[in-house]
């Protein structure tokens, strides 16, 4: 199984930078970081951009790859994310990964003081925006009208690195969305937890999506991602605690695990030595052995 660190968008350029090349050096997969313009209980924290943040990681690194932990419609256009994404690409040498989710509702889905949408309405949304982001991606010019959005002769030239064009891996959990998600490249999730869950009621619950995802995708080759910090203990608690953590999900057949990189206290709080120590036992291909 391939192993993945989310460094939150809250670094300096030079911090962030020496976190991005000690994730690479530790051998780690894939570095992600997320795509909110307020997150939480971290909304007065300083938050920079998601692209920039990205880029400085693309030029930190030369084999990380490097992805979104989700962007989302709320207050993306298809057209400038595409765009990015291309650029992004370029400066990586090929080695992002975009992470697409609905959006859910905060301050990310209310900062331009619109109507909230329905959960229907933000999937309905999202197929379109996700339609149009591949289009975009793999052609040198688009023109589209639908729904929700416009795209006038949209130039996307070079195009991406990677042809013909970058992964798109979806954000789901319920069945409509696993079914967006099993036409793309690689299925997100987090799970559904609820609060007072114990661990084992937690992947109980996996489980049953797993099983869902895996009677709509049937034999196509679609990557499996998700965070180990969406189970009720923080997946950094002990070595212990994300081994045991790490051989569940593969047992379930996801291909690629998240972890986040420890906080001082709050979200995600923990221990940096503890990552330390789950990085010694990363093998050179990036996966850990469960």
């Amino acid at each position: 199984m391939r192993i993945g660190v989310v460094i939150l968008p809250q670094f300096s350029h030079r911090e962030a930078a020496a976190r991005w090349k000690h994730v690479e050096d530790m051998g780690f997969a894939h570095g992600w970081t997320y795509d909110h313009l307020a997150w939480r209980t971290l909304a007065d924290e300083p938050w920079h951009a998601t692209v920039p943040f990205l880029a400085n990681a693309a030029l930190a690194t030369t084999t990380l790859r490097l992805g979104t932990f989700v962007t989302s419609p709320n207050f993306r256009h298809p057209v400038t994310l595409a765009k990015d994404l291309m650029t992004l690409d370029d400066l990586s040498d090929g080695r992002i990964i975009a992470g697409i989710g609905a959006g859910g509702t905060g301050w990310d889905s209310a900062v331009f003081g619109e109507d909230e949408l329905t959960g229907k309405q933000r999937v309905d949304r999202l197929e379109e925006f996700l339609t149009l982001t591949d289009t975009l991606l793999t052609q040198d010019s688009t023109t589209w009208r639908g729904e929700h959005y416009t795209a006038v002769d949209a130039r996307m030239i070079p195009g991406c690195v990677q042809r013909p064009r970058l992964p798109i891996a979806v954000a789901a959990n319920g069945p409509r969305m696993m079914r967006i998600a099993a036409g793309y490249d690689g299925w997100i999730t987090t799970g559904f937890g609820a609060p007072g869950d114990t661990v084992d009621q937690y992947w109980e619950g996996l489980a049953g999506l797993t099983r869902k995802f895996d009677s709509i995708v049937g034999d196509a080759p679609v990557a499996r991602y998700m965070s180990l910090d969406s189970a009720p203990v923080f997946s950094l608690s002990s070595v212990d605690c994300f081994t045991d953590a790490v051989g569940r999900a593969a047992a379930l057949g996801f291909t690629d695990a998240i972890i986040h990189w420890p906080r001082p206290s709050g979200e995600y709080a923990g221990r940096e030595e503890v990552l330390e120590q789950v990085g010694g036992l990363i093998r050179a291909d990036g996966t850990v052995a469960v």
